[in-house]
């Protein structure tokens, strides 16, 4: 399988610097554009994370969100002004290619960089911040409008006229299937075990659907969604 994705990218992105945001230490406004993204497997050159336990690592290299989500969620008013890539602290934006066509699993082509799509974007009360708006991370965990992650298999650079190519598809479980899943509202082990059974699965959702399993509960998500427990 080879299948183009996207033709040209519509932006990199990266940035090193963590401020406080509403008493909250973020990198996701210091992201800045660049003209090429260095790819290693354990990170991109010039980038970092303000919370290295919930971000980064090597199932979470890279962030791609689509472009055109900002759009929409600006016409759901979910947005106090005019905003646009890379706020939501994404690496790489582009536009066409979507969550529904994104599978778990995908081995993904970019420039001389091969990566593997882990998992969704979990979206946490930072968004809230960034985008004062209070439930602007329910939002997006219900729309399944997040954007998704890469792990690295080969390591290079990335350039914005680089094609994202998908080279070899491993699931039948999209991105938003996957986000429907992992955020049923009510437990359910027997979709857990799908979502579980997809190969490239990120580790972290693995041990958590492992976990619901074992206690035959969900975790609490306030203090994901909101900073705060319920």
């Amino acid at each position: 399988m080879n299948k183009n994705w996207v033709n040209r990218i519509s932006g990199l992105y990266l940035g090193d610097q963590v401020q406080m945001h509403n008493g909250v230490a973020s990198c996701i406004n210091q992201k800045h554009s660049v003209t090429q993204l260095t790819v290693l497997f354990d990170r991109v050159v010039g980038n970092c994370e303000a919370d290295p336990k919930h971000h980064g690592g090597l199932d979470r290299v890279l962030h791609h969100f689509p472009r055109e989500h900002y759009g929409q969620y600006r016409r759901w008013d979910l947005m106090s002004s005019f905003k646009d890539a890379p706020l939501m602290g994404e690496n790489i934006s582009t536009v066409g290619v979507k969550e529904t066509h994104v599978n778990i699993g995908d081995i993904v082509q970019i420039g001389d960089v091969t990566l593997q799509v882990t998992q969704p974007r979990s979206p946490c009360f930072k968004l809230n911040l960034q985008f004062e708006h209070p439930k602007f991370a329910l939002a997006m965990q219900e729309s399944r409008m997040c954007g998704w992650f890469y792990r690295v298999l080969s390591e290079g650079v990335i350039r914005p006229s680089d094609s994202i190519c998908l080279i070899e598809r491993k699931t039948d479980i999209s991105i938003a299937k996957a986000m429907q899943i992992y955020f049923l509202p009510e437990f359910d082990a027997e979709q857990y075990q799908t979502l579980l059974n997809c190969e490239g699965l990120a580790q972290s959702w693995v041990e958590s659907l492992q976990r619901r399993i074992e206690q035959h509960n969900i975790e609490d998500w306030a203090m994901r969604l909101y900073g705060k427990a319920s």
